[in-house]
């Protein structure tokens, strides 16, 4: 009998939550009785679906601002989802984790300077957590452009996972993986995950009471008769949301557990996952992608950029925000670039580079003096450190999440604006360049229609804050 295969795919991530000052994430209100909704949604969902070996049976991806998080508060559950991933790399030789693109931006939004950081800090993200390269990387929101698969296809990755409709073809067969051809004569695989299953799993819990009755009575159907009997191979694959398995829908950590270790198993259905499918099935077929397309916005990437019906109300705030970051971004990499070229060989190879100083594999003062035209004195290390910084932050205020939901009065778009302030505060005190006014104007036209609070108050409070914060260092000091 023709194989049959079924690959779950789970998305886990959570956006950086930490104050810029502190480091500390505040006090969040709905993540009752847990102080904070990464505190509240690892005990429901990351935890237990790691403890019911979960994170061996499927497909999956973790952000990296979730991992440094669980990395700190659970290290010994970090271990045991990296030690489920080893169990397959020692079983099959090649592991079920991919990588993912750093700070969860829309990358088809962002410059090719940035589709590069923001991958080249996935990846090495990724080697540093798991201890081996990754073969397949998640693109946040699943928002795709050629460009950005000619960048992962730079950084070695093989293959990633998209939505059907983000095919450009309209008898899209998503029970096999197909070839994208790229410039320069790079490809990309593409899995294209099974919308109707998909969307079954994720958004009727009705369905996914039982296991053993989703894959007889769902799952089966799901699969082609007609390839069966030419004896073709079929692989299912089902993308989700990770924490929709005991967060978004209570007790489905223990649906997803008995799926993949049993319910499929039974009725011949084998479970499988990307990169491992690649070792026995190469793509037989090409296509091409809908480029500026989403996941979660069927009007390409409008979301992130400003009115869409995917949000009701009024969202014109969304686009006066990412006007306000774009325009802050480009003065930040102007005075970056400029400030930094009569020291360092390649300052975007240095931002680059940074992420390992971040993850402490190497002291900053040694990849300065690697990369440096000449010695550099403390002084020069410290405004090199500070604009380095900055641009950390400057990454962090692209957060897609900022720009997800309708209104602007909510945790998520107040982040990234915290993030900006920052980004401007550790500028000017590198260089004494200071952006706050033209940021300040750009930002008075971001506006909550819900409860009228305006982009620049987040802003201002922020660096009022900050000099509270540097004048009680300095009292100290004295």
């Amino acid at each position: 009998m023709a194989l049959r295969a079924l690959s779950i795919h789970a998305h886990f991530y959570q956006p950086p939550r930490e104050d810029p000052l502190t480091g500390i994430i505040p006090s969040e209100a709905g993540a009752t009785p847990f102080k904070n909704w990464n505190e509240r949604i690892h005990a429901e969902c990351y935890r237990p679906n790691a403890e019911l070996h979960n994170f061996e049976q499927i497909s999956f991806n973790i952000g990296p601002t979730l991992s440094a998080w669980m990395d700190l508060h659970d290290p010994g559950t970090s271990r045991k989802i990296i030690e489920q991933d080893q169990v397959n790399v020692q079983r099959h030789g090649v592991g079920n984790a991919i990588a993912q693109a750093y700070n969860h931006t829309i990358l088809p939004l962002g410059s090719y300077r940035d589709k590069v950081t923001q991958v080249y800090w996935g990846v090495a993200d990724f080697e540093h957590r798991f201890g081996r390269k990754p073969q397949g990387m998640w693109l946040p929101e699943t928002a795709v452009d050629v460009e950005t698969l000619e960048v992962l296809a730079r950084h070695n990755i093989q293959f990633t996972i998209l939505a059907p409709w983000q095919a450009d073809c309209e008898d899209l067969d998503p029970t096999e993986p197909y070839i994208v051809t790229l410039p320069n004569q790079r490809q990309m695989t593409i899995f294209f995950y099974h919308r109707e299953l998909s969307a079954r799993v994720s958004f009727d819990p009705t369905s996914t009471i039982n296991a053993d009755l989703f894959a007889q009575n769902i799952l089966q159907s799901c699969f082609s008769s007609h390839k069966s009997n030419q004896g073709d191979a079929q692989l299912i694959l089902v993308a989700s949301d990770g924490e929709l398995y005991g967060h978004h829908q209570h007790l489905r950590d223990l649906f997803l557990a008995r799926l993949v270790d049993g319910a499929s198993s039974q009725l011949g259905i084998r479970p499988t996952y990307p990169a491992l499918w690649l070792k026995s099935f190469l793509p037989r077929r090409r296509v091409g992608i809908r480029e500026d397309t989403s996941w979660s916005c069927h009007h390409g990437i409008s979301r992130w950029m400003g009115q869409c019906s995917c949000t009701p109300g009024d969202a014109n705030w969304k686009a006066q925000m990412r006007y306000a970051f774009e325009r802050l971004a480009s003065e930040l990499d102007h005075i970056y670039q400029d400030a930094t070229r009569m020291l360092i060989q390649d300052p975007w190879l240095l931002r680059n580079r940074y992420i390992h100083v971040l993850l402490g594999q190497i002291s900053l003062e040694a990849m300065l003096g690697e990369m440096a035209h000449r010695a550099l004195t403390s002084q020069e290390i410290h405004r090199l450190h500070l604009m380095l910084e900055a641009q950390r932050e400057r990454q962090r205020m692209f957060t897609s999440c900022g720009w997800f939901f309708d209104d602007f009065d909510r945790i998520e778009p107040r982040n990234n604006v915290a993030y900006a302030a920052q980004a401007v505060r550790l500028m000017r005190l590198a260089t004494g360049i200071n952006l706050e006014a033209e940021v300040a104007s750009d930002l008075e036209r971001v506006t909550s229609t819900r409860t009228q609070l305006n982009a620049n108050q987040v802003f201002s409070a922020h660096l009022r804050r900050a000099e509270g914060i540097e004048e009680l260092r300095v009292g100290f000091a004295d």
